[in-house]
Protein backbone atom coordinates (compact mmCIF):
# COMPACT_ATOMS: atom_id res chain seq x y z
CA UNK A 1 0.00 0.00 0.00
CA UNK A 2 1.42 3.38 -1.03
CA UNK A 3 0.99 6.84 0.46
CA UNK A 4 -0.47 9.25 -2.10
CA UNK A 5 -1.73 12.82 -2.07
CA UNK A 6 -5.10 13.63 -3.61
CA UNK A 7 -6.44 17.14 -4.19
CA UNK A 8 -9.80 18.80 -4.20
CA UNK A 9 -11.25 22.29 -4.35
CA UNK A 10 -14.65 23.90 -4.23
CA UNK A 11 -15.98 27.41 -4.57
CA UNK A 12 -18.68 28.80 -2.32
CA UNK A 13 -21.38 31.18 -3.48
CA UNK A 14 -21.23 33.08 -0.18
CA UNK A 15 -19.50 32.95 3.20
CA UNK A 16 -22.27 31.21 5.08
CA UNK A 17 -21.53 28.57 7.74
CA UNK A 18 -24.02 25.94 6.54
CA UNK A 19 -23.05 26.52 2.93
CA UNK A 20 -19.37 26.06 3.88
CA UNK A 21 -20.11 22.80 5.69
CA UNK A 22 -22.20 21.49 2.78
CA UNK A 23 -19.66 22.36 0.08
CA UNK A 24 -16.66 21.01 2.00
CA UNK A 25 -18.49 17.78 2.87
CA UNK A 26 -19.46 17.41 -0.80
CA UNK A 27 -15.80 17.86 -1.82
CA UNK A 28 -14.48 15.33 0.71
CA UNK A 29 -17.14 12.76 -0.19
CA UNK A 30 -16.48 13.23 -3.91
CA UNK A 31 -12.73 12.67 -3.42
CA UNK A 32 -13.56 9.52 -1.45
CA UNK A 33 -16.03 8.23 -4.04
CA UNK A 34 -13.83 8.99 -7.05
CA UNK A 35 -10.87 7.15 -5.53
CA UNK A 36 -12.59 4.32 -3.66
CA UNK A 37 -11.46 5.65 -0.27
CA UNK A 38 -12.81 5.20 3.24
CA UNK A 39 -12.08 7.37 6.28
CA UNK A 40 -9.54 4.79 7.53
CA UNK A 41 -7.49 5.30 4.34
CA UNK A 42 -6.77 8.95 5.25
CA UNK A 43 -3.50 9.77 6.99
CA UNK A 44 -4.04 13.54 7.20
CA UNK A 45 -5.84 16.37 5.42
CA UNK A 46 -4.78 19.97 4.91
CA UNK A 47 -7.53 22.46 4.08
CA UNK A 48 -6.89 26.00 2.88
CA UNK A 49 -9.45 28.76 2.51
CA UNK A 50 -9.24 32.13 0.85
CA UNK A 51 -9.29 35.15 3.16
CA UNK A 52 -12.90 35.96 2.34
CA UNK A 53 -14.11 32.77 4.08
CA UNK A 54 -14.41 33.18 7.84
CA UNK A 55 -17.75 31.56 8.79
CA UNK A 56 -16.37 28.13 9.81
CA UNK A 57 -13.26 25.95 9.82
CA UNK A 58 -13.38 23.70 6.73
CA UNK A 59 -12.04 20.82 8.82
CA UNK A 60 -15.23 20.84 10.89
CA UNK A 61 -17.12 19.46 7.89
CA UNK A 62 -14.71 16.51 7.75
CA UNK A 63 -15.10 15.96 11.50
CA UNK A 64 -18.86 15.68 10.95
CA UNK A 65 -18.17 12.96 8.35
CA UNK A 66 -16.31 10.80 10.88
CA UNK A 67 -12.74 12.08 10.52
CA UNK A 68 -12.34 12.31 14.31
CA UNK A 69 -9.07 10.35 14.42
CA UNK A 70 -7.56 11.86 11.26
CA UNK A 71 -5.19 14.81 11.76
CA UNK A 72 -6.75 17.83 10.04
CA UNK A 73 -5.24 21.27 9.51
CA UNK A 74 -6.75 24.54 8.27
CA UNK A 75 -4.63 27.31 6.75
CA UNK A 76 -5.02 30.47 4.70
CA UNK A 77 -4.55 30.41 0.95
CA UNK A 78 -2.09 32.95 -0.46
CA UNK A 79 -3.60 36.28 -1.48
CA UNK A 80 -2.62 36.52 -5.12
CA UNK A 81 -4.02 39.35 -7.21
CA UNK A 82 -6.79 38.10 -9.48
CA UNK A 83 -7.16 34.74 -7.75
CA UNK A 84 -10.55 33.05 -7.48
CA UNK A 85 -12.60 34.16 -4.43
CA UNK A 86 -14.38 31.96 -1.85
CA UNK A 87 -12.36 28.80 -2.48
CA UNK A 88 -11.62 25.92 -0.12
CA UNK A 89 -8.88 23.53 -1.18
CA UNK A 90 -7.81 20.23 0.29
CA UNK A 91 -4.77 18.01 0.02
CA UNK A 92 -5.32 14.61 1.57
CA UNK A 93 -2.59 12.09 2.26
CA UNK A 94 -4.04 8.61 1.85
CA UNK A 95 -3.04 4.97 1.80
CA UNK A 96 -4.11 3.41 -1.48
CA UNK A 97 -3.17 0.78 -4.01
CA UNK A 98 -3.93 3.23 -6.83
CA UNK A 99 -0.92 4.35 -8.84
CA UNK A 100 -0.37 8.11 -8.68
CA UNK A 101 -1.47 8.43 -12.32
CA UNK A 102 -4.84 6.83 -11.49
CA UNK A 103 -5.81 9.21 -8.67
CA UNK A 104 -8.77 11.44 -9.43
CA UNK A 105 -8.58 14.99 -8.11
CA UNK A 106 -11.98 16.67 -7.62
CA UNK A 107 -12.67 20.31 -8.45
CA UNK A 108 -16.24 21.35 -7.80
CA UNK A 109 -18.40 24.31 -8.76
CA UNK A 110 -16.44 27.39 -9.84
CA UNK A 111 -13.20 25.71 -8.74
CA UNK A 112 -13.58 23.30 -11.69
CA UNK A 113 -11.73 25.96 -13.71
CA UNK A 114 -8.63 25.87 -11.48
CA UNK A 115 -6.86 22.75 -12.76
CA UNK A 116 -7.69 22.10 -16.40
CA UNK A 117 -4.08 20.87 -16.75
CA UNK A 118 -4.68 17.67 -14.77
CA UNK A 119 -5.56 14.66 -16.87
CA UNK A 120 -7.60 12.89 -14.17
CA UNK A 121 -10.04 15.30 -12.58
CA UNK A 122 -13.65 14.97 -11.54
CA UNK A 123 -15.34 18.27 -12.24
CA UNK A 124 -18.71 19.33 -10.89
CA UNK A 125 -19.38 22.78 -12.35
CA UNK A 126 -22.13 25.07 -11.17
CA UNK A 127 -25.31 24.91 -13.22
CA UNK A 128 -26.22 28.19 -14.88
Amino acid sequence: MAVRAVRGATQLESDDREHMLDRVAEMVLEVMRANGLEVDDFISVIFTATNDLVSEFPAYAARQLGFGDVPLLCARELEIEGSMPRVVRMMAHVETDLPRADLTHCYLHGAAALRKDLTRTREVPDHD
